[in-house]
């Protein structure tokens, strides 16, 4: 029988090694730099804020370095970096899982470590991939989790794993082995676990990882869904395409180190100026015109030609090219692409779909 995931009064889903991890090292003596706290205002705004938070292993390593994060309530907020950038690192140090170097941090508002007993039971988690008994079912599975948290009231344990259930559309399949569940259905059990008590903040590490396109689609809706009703979503990724369609705001990591986070719209405007793109067989007369009109860079290739839009309307840039003859067989503003955005801001690709 397969390690079967452990889930204390928290709601994190962890597997065991990572609660003797929290356990052991969350005392463990921390470097302080002087990093200043988040102040009240920030922390009351951000479900979650850090400030110069830094993880070094033994042997020198650093893991996170000197990381200032704020994801902002209500948001669906994609931490997003290839692998091995730190994000895993950066959620067990939020969850009190592995203990900092130096730095600080809240979460809801409640700075922490001290925090933790108060904080973490508004948290709901899923770290690393779900693991549960095989051979029970998942109504079984979960009746066990809940009955373990000491915080949980016995006397609403059926109502609550029902809502539940019925929450990732597992209603049907309550009583199915979990041995018997698909790579998706498995992924929605864990977050229903992460969701057997009410929680303003949800934490899922890679929750689309290892999924086929179905299950990817199910746990993307089931996210769109939590987040509807007002709970801050932190999701971690190394999937572009993912982050783009589920998510509001995105923190871009590279080896170690934030270098970019804000709202997802925002971050595309801070790459390279759109440009204008237009089709016609008239190229040398349309870059005339285009530079006549005070466009820079303009390019010129084979049955286009192309160049910065600045300020400048499209549709006058249009009417001018039909007003001196040219002939526009296609006319359109291209916008840098997140990918390219975030590859500019990495130096590394990502993967761009599931």
């Amino acid at each position: 029988m397969s390690e079967p995931t452990h889930r204390g009064r928290t709601g994190i889903a962890v597997d065991r090694a990572d609660a003797v991890t929290a356990g052991t090292r969350a005392g463990a003596p921390r470097e302080d730099t002087g990093a200043p706290p988040p102040s009240p205002a920030e922390a009351g705004a951000h479900a979650i804020v850090t400030s110069g938070l830094t993880k070094r292993f033994r042997g020198g390593q650093v893991a996170v370095d000197d990381l200032d994060l704020a994801v902002p309530r209500g948001s669906v907020f994609g931490f997003l970096g290839p692998n091995g950038s730190g994000k895993t690192t950066t959620i067990r140090m939020l969850l009190g899982l592995v203990a900092p170097t130096s730095g600080t941090w809240s979460l809801l508002g409640t700075a922490m470590p001290a925090g933790l007993a108060r904080a973490l039971p508004r948290v709901g988690a899923v770290v690393e991939g779900p693991a549960f008994y095989p051979y029970l079912s998942g109504e079984a599975n979960l009746r066990r989790l809940d009955a373990a948290d000491p915080g949980a009231d016995p006397r609403t344990a059926r109502a609550r794993i029902g809502a539940a259930l019925e929450r990732v559309g597992l209603t049907a399949a309550a009583g199915k082995r979990y041995r018997n569940y698909s790579l998706g259905m498995r992924q929605r059990l864990a977050i229903a676990a992460a969701l057997l008590a009410p929680r303003e903040l949800l934490v899922l590490d890679e929750p689309t990882n290892g999924l086929d396109p179905q299950g990817t689609r199910e746990v993307r809706a089931l996210i769109k869904d939590i987040a509807e009703d007002g709970t801050t979503v932190f999701v971690s990724s190394h999937l572009l395409s993912e982050v783009e369609q589920m998510c509001t705001h995105v923190g871009v990591m590279r080896t170690g180190r934030l270098v970019a986070q804000g709202p997802i719209a925002a971050l595309r405007a801070s790459g390279r100026p759109p440009r204008l793109r237009v089709e016609t067989p008239d190229v040398g007369t349309a870059a005339t015109v285009l530079a006549g009109a005070g466009l820079r860079d303009v390019r010129a290739g084979d049955g286009e030609v192309t160049a910065d839009a600045g300020d400048e309307a499209p549709e006058r840039i249009c009417a001018l090219l039909v007003g001196e003859g040219v002939a526009v067989r296609g006319f359109g503003v291209v916008r840098p692409t997140l990918e390219e955005v975030f590859v500019g801001l990495t130096g590394e690709g990502f993967d761009v779909g599931a």
